[in-house]
């Protein structure tokens, strides 16, 4: 049987920034980026699509992109972004 994904939408609030919206989504500031193809900073009434939710985690020592994701290409897939460093939330 086919399944339709119900897709979930956020409405900016005045001085919302995409790091604060992200922390109360759950999510990282670099997927609501992904998700939404932003190139900018988000602007009061905007609406954004909220990515589905995926487990993040916290970097820690000896971490590393290949070993919280397979591979580098699939980190930068998962996370929008090839930034990785220390106490960084990222998805898995």
């Amino acid at each position: 049987m086919l399944k339709l994904k119900e897709q979930k939408w956020y409405k900016v609030k005045r001085g919302q920034t995409l790091r604060t919206i992200a922390m109360g989504l759950n999510t990282t500031a670099y997927a609501l980026a992904a998700e939404n193809d932003l190139k900018e900073e988000v602007y009061e009434g905007q609406l954004l699509r909220v990515p589905e939710p995926r487990p993040l985690y916290t970097v820690q020592v000896g971490d590393s992109k290949a070993l919280l994701c397979g591979s580098e290409k699939s980190y930068v897939k998962s996370n929008g972004t090839q930034v990785f460093y220390l106490g960084m939330r990222v998805r898995l």
